[in-house]
């Protein structure tokens, strides 16, 4: 389980005949203080599906922005059917049938599908005049191509962000397509959504389209793409067929190190320890039902299962984010109608799954992200003291290593891991019972995973326990002390020590067994 569902495996592979559609020949790009690209070869095929992959900083977006025309390369060439070409602009390489697709979808709301779709290319009628029934159909084709069922009228705004993505992917097919890019396609898609979007580029596939593909997320690499290319600090590591590594290897070329280095030790802990939060009897609406479950002080408690299994609402419920009948105790202190202030108050924190739209304050700087939560600690007689806010904020920069921040920058132009590294830096400043983590390490490098790895090692070793909800197997297992399995809103059963494997995890996920013996204890319902 990446788990959102197990995902298909068998990777088509193309014939190594094939030429490559668009190729970059010793590329090399700077900006100011820093060289981006430096000498980079990289070429993707008709009719295969190629990975890019590398830490934050390693170049790929860079490159991918050259290949695309928005960038013009300081050194190097560009190859297009074995041509030398010179993109002027991003619409010229788009005209050519090189189309990327970001992570932040680049669509109007309030428009339809069929306008999204054709929008700049709108077919006329002979007066000159928007043909909106020859739009709407062409677009209904395209869709049909693409296995989608979508009303080409509804607004767009309307749609789930997989149908997002699809609207997307059909706007490439609305002009020739021959090179397709897509930038973290899964960041916001899970579960039955990532087969559907694998389905339709194994479809583009075999039309001949070259496909790029740009993930944090290994086991999708595995279960989709053809070869792979890593990057590391603006060069080009390796070029590799997915059926001759390993995720161990790629790991070691992304970031030096193994993967089984990425995880930190786990502490011995005795069955005494003391319990810092005790849920009984949880019921969320009608998405968790009778749930039960402790958290004791120096422990990582891993919270598992499929997607729509109820991991985050139990969290929700737990920290009163959302409405809930049962108890939640956190040291001593039991309360049946828990309340995100009384949560907070018991030294309860919570960083939600989505950090950009329900945790950090985007238009606010790092040091007023990181005191968001405790305004009185940077306040005198309710007067805000920017100094004190600063210092703060300098302060958790120094001490969680926030890379590429100070305390008046935007939090939004840092990476995926330092705004998770500024969330977490906020909720310890008032968290001194139990952190809930809603995916911590979503959308984050694999060398940025292993700092908030560290880090919440560090806090348990302070006494803190940890919840955390994950949709990683290898994350779960990697770094959980405990691990209780979700199921249909119930929790199906709780694994530790040798059964905390992937197939006991799945099993319980799935239902294939409702109970497990053998050390781990079991919640039967």
């Amino acid at each position: 389980m990446n788990q959102r569902e197990p995902l298909l495996a068998g990777a088509h592979q193309p014939a190594s005949a094939q030429p490559d559609v668009i190729e970059a020949v010793g590329i090399t790009k700077q900006f100011p203080g820093v060289k981006s690209l430096d000498a980079v070869s990289f070429g993707v095929r008709g009719g295969e599906i190629h990975a890019l992959v590398g830490e934050n900083g390693a170049g790929k977006s860079t490159l991918m922005k050259v290949l695309a025309g928005a960038y013009t390369p300081d050194e190097g060439e560009l190859r297009f059917d074995g041509q030398p070409v010179e993109w002027k602009s991003p619409a010229q390489a788009k005209a050519r049938g090189i189309h990327i697709i970001y992570q932040e979808l680049v669509l109007f709301p309030q428009s339809s599908v069929a306008q999204n779709i054709f929008a700049g290319m709108e077919p006329r009628t002979r007066l000159g005049f928007i043909d909106h029934r020859a739009m709407t159909e062409r677009a209904a084709t395209l869709l049909r191509e693409l296995g989608v069922q979508l009303d080409p009228r509804e607004r767009v705004g309307t749609l789930s962000v997989a149908n997002q993505q699809m609207v997307e992917i059909a706007k490439a097919m609305a002009s020739e397509i021959r090179v397709l890019i897509l930038d973290e396609p899964t960041a916001v898609i899970a579960g039955k959504e990532v087969q559907l979007l694998f389905q339709r580029l194994r479809v583009l596939r075999e039309r001949g389209v070259a496909i790029i593909y740009i993930s944090h997320r290994l086991d999708e690499i595995f279960a989709l793409c053809d070869r792979v290319t890593v990057m590391k600090d603006g060069c080009k590591i390796a070029t590799q067929r997915v059926a001759e590594t390993s995720h161990d290897e790629l790991v070691r070329m992304m970031v030096g190190r193994e993967m089984k280095d990425i995880y930190p030790p786990k502490a011995h802990l005795d069955t005494d320890i003391k319990v810092l939060m005790q849920v009984e009897g949880l019921h969320v609406g009608n998405r968790v039902a009778d749930a039960s479950l402790c958290v004791r002080a120096g422990e990582i408690v891993g919270l598992a299962g499929m997607v729509g299994s109820g991991r985050t609402e139990l969290a929700s419920g737990i920290f009163g984010a959302l409405p809930a009948r049962g108890t939640v105790e956190v040291r001593g202190a039991r309360h049946a109608r828990m309340t995100p202030a009384t949560a907070i108050r018991l030294g309860l924190g919570f960083v939600t799954e989505d950090r950009k739209s329900e945790g950090l304050l985007m238009y606010l700087n790092v040091a007023q992200n990181v005191t968001a939560s405790t305004l009185r600690s940077v306040s005198r007689v309710g007067l805000l003291r920017a100094n004190d806010e600063r210092a703060a904020g300098a302060a958790a920069i120094r001490e969680y290593s926030i890379a590429g921040a100070w305390p008046t920058g935007s939090v939004a132009t840092l990476s995926g891991g330092n705004q998770q590294k500024v969330l977490i830096s906020r909720w310890v400043r008032v968290c001194t019972s139990v952190l809930i983590l809603d995916e911590p390490t979503r959308g984050v490098d694999i060398g940025a995973k292993a700092e908030i790895y560290r880090l919440m090692r560090q806090l348990t070793e302070r006494g803190l326990g940890i919840l955390m909800i994950s949709s990683e197997l290898q994350e779960v297992i990697g770094m959980s002390d405990r691990v209780l399995v979700m199921r249909e809103g119930r929790i199906a059963g709780e694994l530790s020590g040798e059964q905390l494997t992937e197939h006991d995890i799945m099993a319980l996920a799935t239902g294939s067994r409702s109970t497990h013996t053998g050390g781990a204890h079991a919640f039967a319902h």
